[in-house]
Formats: structure tokens, C-alpha cells, sequence
């Protein structure tokens, strides 16, 4: 029996505590939905009313609560500190990094509310009385206000908490990692476990709501360009199933490469869609209309931003039925999205990755919505409000608009081939997303895992369109997205308070009484700053020198009880020293020495003033040590004052490890 388990362990990466909660939560909803379709719908539906008119105020405050966050982080000296090593260069280039938070700023989301979501707002407007013109400009505010800065403060907050403790602390890609400053030791506990329960649960309730989006989209252009004559259920099913079936095929083939070249086709398409739009309409008032659109944007973002009709009773409907929904659906995106711009931003400091998530990816939104949003009110007045009269069908809406222009029938192909590919690519990342949550942070999963999630994920989404379409789907979202919510608030605090002990750690400067520089061995550092820095000084210095420094202070240690070690590797390419002593529930104390290879210039290695450089490549003994910090060069001391080095920098480490803050920067994760 024993043994049968040990091999199923070995079979899945799963964490059975993550994991199994969240498929027992799962199985209640799809279990309710195929047994009682009418009675789970209409329990979904109170769930959201309750959640909508009792728990509104606290999905607008505390969205609006991340902006400002994130922008007094950028403001402030906390924006300088790096997302990774003090030394650490960006992991992609800034014009490839800018690029790929662009793609991320793309989705179904886009394609099917780009035009459904402006025409409805301007059909059935806010207040009565409004020119056309003053409701086309306040469809367009609301609009650019659902899909602006707020939708990407709760993607940042979440993916800067996972790229700083994850690259900073060097801690596993999870929620509850970004809670260590809170809860310590208990975040393995069953809080720890709590978090990712709700944040995969989350995940895959938001995404199964994006694949309900794009499967009646699909339906919908199939129907119009004459692929089936009308959108049934079953067209809906067939439509999940063929295009999940894709999505787990990719997931398990493991051809990151692919789908990475597909993801740029559909990007450089959608680009091609949204400026081909903006060439065959009204091109000079559309530019116009984003100018204005921009600026009522920004003048308004304040009262926007606490908006929840308090005194406007009437239009409370319209409050809980768009922004609350949208706020819930962003939020249960987090960690998908969150994840994925955490792994593209190492090396970053905090403050390129606020200006970065929350500016370029919103520009683009607000661009595309505008071009499409402003276009389709436009050929809804020239035509009579054909398109107003189909607010309801929002699935249908962009193939409709796209008639108003040339080429029709080619775009609406376009746009088929460009909901797909989003399905397909949103769907496959997704997977690999819920998969890192069930696997407390892993990389590498089986393939039946992959495999497992997609079916589940199929599964869902099929039964959830079946029980109640879209309400069913936004409900079960709002649900696990409240829980989530308040994740996220303390976990700023969490972000915060780490971020605050970072800057004190990392600024704590050596104490003054521990220099060791004097006047004595000045011709002996002559000598060696006039000596070439070679491979075999390097090593010499090591073997002749660092190793018995450390070997020396280790037995001198020992009489106090300290129990050091010395470990090194001369012969190695790079020779390396280390002196540690270990200690429990905390990062060891490490003063290392290796050897960096460095190129030098052509000037320095023909420059006769440099007598020690004569060729393109040096060897320069460097201390670094178990935090990370910046080491500097070690070869001009003496053995004496290496092992004065030595106790000055774990005097200060002694002396941070005494004040109970630092134990956050001190504390050793498991693996």
C-alpha cells in the first residue's frame, strides 16, 4: 500500500491540499449544474445579487485602493528597488518586454466587447435628455473607465507581489509566498493553503467565463459568414470541445515556441483589424474622438473611480450589472495575468513595472476601444440605430458592425481566425496557470495534469453556459472573486511592509569602527595592483590566501561554541571559497569568494599605464554573499584583513538578525 503511493506521488505534482479543496468546490458547482440546472442557476443568481448590492462598495474601493497604492510605490524611494540580485539586468530587453505587456493587454475580452460594450451603454444610456453626441461621449467614458488603468492596478498589484517575493526572495511563484510578512511560519499552514485554494479556484472560474465569451462569439461569426444557419447549444458544446481539444493538445506537446509564434500572428492580426477599422471609417473624428475621450477620461477618474450610486438609486442596477462584474471578472484574472507579467519583468525595478503594466497595456485598450467603440456609435446614427436596436445581442454586435464596412466578409473571417487563436492561446497558458497554483508554484508538470485541467475547464464552462449562460458564468466568478478581493488588500500591506525592510536592510551601511584599512602592506597591494590578474593569481589568492583566512577563523570560532565551515574548490574553472555557519530557521551567514571572468577594452589591455592589463580577459576575486547583495574585490587584502572582512560583515549580520524585522530578509524558504 505503501508503495502504491509513493508511485502515485511520483505520477503528479499536485499539493492533495491545494488541489483537492478546489476540485471539491468545482464538483458542488458542476455537479449542481448538470443535476439541478434550475435550482443551481437560481442560487447562482441570488449569490451574485447578494454579493453585487451588499459587497459593491468594497470591490470599488478597494480596486480604486490599488491604484493608488501602485502609484505612491512609483513616487516613492521603494520604486528603486529591483525585482531580482541588486546587479541584476533585465531579463528582456525594455522595447521586448514593452511589447510583450502589450500582447498582454490583448484577449476575447477585447474582441467582444470593443463594439457590444460601447453601443450598449449609448442604446440605453445613464441619464435622460442627452444629445446623441453627449450619450456617445458618456458610453465612451464609462467604457474607458471599465477597461483603463483600474483593470490593470489589480493585475500589477498581484503580479509585482509575485515578482518581488518570488525574484527578491527567491520563493516559489504562489500567492501565499507574498504573505511570509504576515503570517511567517503559519504560510504553509492552512491560511497559506486557504490563499491558493481561492486563488485557483478563482483562475479557473475567470477563465472558464472568458471561454463562455469567446464560444458564443464564435457561434455567432460561424452563423455569419454561413457556416451554420443558428447558434444552438449544441454549437456552443461542439465549438468548446473542438477548440479545448486544441488547447490540451498544445498544453502537453510542450511546443512553447508555437505557440509563441501564433500569439504574435494573432497579435499582428488584431493590430492589422483595429488600424484597417480605423482606415475605412471616419478616420479624422475617430482620432478626434480619442483625444477627447482621453481627456474626459482623466478629468473624470476620480469621481469615477469611487462611483457606486449611493444617491442615484435608479441607476443601481447599471452599477452592479457592468463595474462590479467587471471588477469581479479582472479580479479572478489576477493570478493568470498577475503570473505571467511576474515572470517577464525580472530585473526590473519596481517602478519601470508600475509605469510599465499600468500605462502601455491600458493605452492600448482605450485605443482599441475607441476605435471600434467610436466607429460602431458612428454607423449606428448614419444607419437609423440598427445596431443600438441589438444591445442585447453583444455576441453578435462586432460581425453586425463589421457589415457597415468594406470587405466584410474578409474581416469576419479575420476576426473568426483572431477569437480562435485567443481561445486556443488563453485557454493553453491558462492551463499551465492553474497547473503552477495546484503544484504550489512548479514548472514542469505531467502531461495527464495538462490534460486534466483543460477537460475540467471544457467541462465547466459547457455546464455553466448550459445552466444559466453568461449570468451563471459572471456569478460563480463574483463568488470566488470577493473572497479573492480581500486577498488582495492584505496583501499590499504584505507587499508593503516587505518592500519598507528591503530599503533599511539593503541601505544599512558597515559600522565605522570596523574598517581595517591602514598604512601597513602598502607595498605588497603595489605589487599586486601592478600584477596581472590572470586565472592563476586569481587561484593562488584563493588557495594561498582566503582558504587558510577562513580555516583560521574557523577554528578560532569554535572555541566559542560557533560552529563554522570552510568549503572551496581550487581547481574548478572558477575557483571559489566559502566560510559558513549555518543557521536554523534562517538564512545561513555565507562570506563567499569566487573568481569573475571579466573582458576588459582594447585601450585598458594596450594602455602602457596599465601594466597589469595586458590581455582581453581578467580574473578578479570577488566576495558575495547569501542575501544577494553586491560583492566587491577582495584581492589586495592580506590574510589578516580578509578575516577582519570577514567578522565586520557578520557582525552586521548579527546585529540585523537581532532587530525582529529583518528575520523577514533573513528567513531561509524551503525548497
Amino acid at each position: 500500500m505503501r508503495n502504491r503511493l509513493e508511485r502515485l506521488r511520483s505520477l503528479t505534482t499536485f499539493n492533495t491540499w491545494i488541489t483537492i479543496p478546489g476540485l471539491l468546490i468545482i464538483a458542488a458547482v458542476v455537479i449542481g449544474c448538470a443535476c439541478f440546472p434550475a435550482t443551481t442557476g437560481a442560487y447562482l443568481d441570488a449569490a451574485k445579487q447578494w454579493i453585487t448590492t451588499s459587497w459593491g462598495w468594497l470591490f470599488i474601493l478597494g480596486v480604486s485602493f490599488f491604484v493608488i497604492f501602485l502609484l505612491v510605490l512609483c513616487v516613492s524611494n521603494l520604486g528603486s528597488i529591483r525585482l531580482g540580485n541588486d546587479d541584476e539586468e533585465p531579463e528582456y530587453p525594455f522595447f521586448s518586454w514593452i511589447a510583450m505587456l502589450f500582447a498582454a493587454g490583448m484577449g476575447i475580452g477585447l474582441m467582444y466587447f470593443g463594439v457590444a460594450e460601447p453601443i450598449s451603454h449609448y442604446a440605453m444610456p445613464l441619464h435622460e435628455g442627452l444629445s446623441a453626441n453627449a450619450q456617445a461621449k458618456t458610453a465612451m467614458l464609462n467604457t474607458f473607465f471599465h477597461w483603463g488603468i483600474h483593470a490593470w492596478a489589480i493585475y500589477g498589484v498581484l503580479g509585482l507581489a509575485l515578482a518581488y517575493f518570488g525574484f527578491r526572495y527567491h520563493v516559489p511563484l504562489t500567492v501565499r509566498s507574498a504573505f511570509y510578512p504576515l503570517l511567517r511560519d503559519k504560510v504553509n499552514g492552512p491560511i497559506g493553503i486557504f490563499i491558493d485554494v481561492v486563488a485557483l479556484s478563482c483562475t479557473i472560474f475567470g477563465i472558464t467565463t472568458t471561454l463562455g465569451y469567446g464560444s458564443m462569439q464564435l457561434a455567432s461569426g460561424f452563423k455569419e459568414v454561413g457556416l451554420i444557419s443558428e447558434a444552438h447549444m449544441g454549437t456552443l458544446i461542439c465549438i468548446i470541445i473542438v477548440f479545448m481539444t486544441c488547447a490540451i493538445l498544445s498544453a502537453i506537446s510542450g511546443v512553447s515556441k508555437g505557440v509563441r509564434c501564433l500569439s504574435e500572428i494573432n497579435l499582428g492580426l488584431a493590430l492589422f483589424l483595429m488600424l484597417f477599422v480605423l482606415a475605412v471609417g471616419p478616420t479624422i473624428i475617430i482620432l478626434n474622438d480619442f483625444t477627447e475621450n482621453l481627456g474626459a477620461y482623466l478629468s473624470n477618474i476620480i469621481p469615477l473611480s469611487f462611483r457606486t450610486f449611493a444617491y442615484d438609486p435608479q441607476n443601481e442596477g447599471w452599477f452592479t450589472s457592468w463595474t462590479v462584474v467587471y471588477w469581479a471578472w479582472w479580479i479572478s484574472w489576477a493570478p493568470f495575468v498577475g503570473m505571467f507579467i511576474a515572470k517577464i519583468s525580472r530585473g526590473r525595478t519596481v517602478r519601470e513595472f508600475i509605469l510599465g503594466v499600468l500605462l502601455v497595456p491600458t493605452v492600448f485598450n482605450l485605443l482599441w476601444m475607441t476605435v471600434f467603440g467610436n466607429t460602431a456609435i458612428w454607423a449606428d446614427q448614419v444607419n437609423g440605430g440598427t445596431l443600438s436596436a441589438m444591445a442585447s445581442q453583444t455576441e453578435a454586435l462586432l460581425f453586425t458592425f463589421l457589415n457597415y464596412l468594406p470587405f466584410s466578409k474578409i474581416t469576419s473571417i479575420m476576426s473568426i481566425v483572431i477569437i480562435t487563436l485567443f481561445f486556443v492561446t488563453s485557454a493553453d497558458s491558462g492551463i499551465f496557470v492553474i497547473n503552477g497554483i495546484a503544484s504550489s508554484g512548479g514548472i514542469k508538470f505531467p502531461k495527464w495534469q495538462s490534460a486534466f485541467w483543460g477537460i475540467v475547464l471544457a467541462a465547466l464552462a459547457i455546464l455553466l453556459l448550459y445552466t444559466g449562460g453568461l449570468g451563471a458564468l459572471q456569478a460563480t466568478t463574483m463568488v470566488m472573486s470577493l473572497p479573492f478581493l480581500v486577498i488582495l488588500i492584505v496583501l499590499c500591506f504584505c507587499l508593503l511592509k516587505g518592500l519598507v525592510i528591503d530599503e533599511d536592510y539593503f541601505g544599512r551601511g558597515l559600522s565605522a569602527c570596523t574598517s581595517y584599512w591602514t598604512g601597513s602592506f602598502w607595498k605588497d597591494r603595489l605589487n599586486s595592483m601592478v600584477s596581472h590578474p590572470d586565472l592563476n593569481n586569481a587561484k593562488q589568492f584563493i588557495q594561498e590566501t582566503a582558504v587558510p583566512a577562513f580555516e583560521e577563523l574557523s577554528e578560532e570560532i569554535k572555541k566559542y561554541g560557533v560552529e563554522a565551515k570552510v568549503h572551496y574548490d581550487v581547481m574548478g574553472p572558477l575557483p571559489r571559497a566559502e566560510f559558513v555557519i549555518e543557521q536554523p530557521s534562517m538564512r545561513n551567514f555565507i562570506y563567499g569568494i569566487q573568481c569573475e571572468r571579466n573582458a576588459v577594452s582594447e585601450f585598458a589591455a594596450n594602455n602602457d599605464s596599465m601594466p597589469q592589463i595586458d590581455d582581453n580577459i581578467i580574473y578578479i576575486p570577488m566576495s558575495y554573499f547569501a542575501d544577494g547583495r553586491i560583492g566587491y574585490p577582495v584581492r589586495y587584502m592580506k590574510k589578516d584583513e580578509l578575516i577582519i572582512d570577514v567578522l565586520r560583515q557578520y557582525d552586521r549580520f548579527t546585529k540585523l538578525a537581532a532587530d525582529k524585522k529583518h528575520l523577514l530578509f533573513l528567513y531561509e524558504p524551503e525548497d
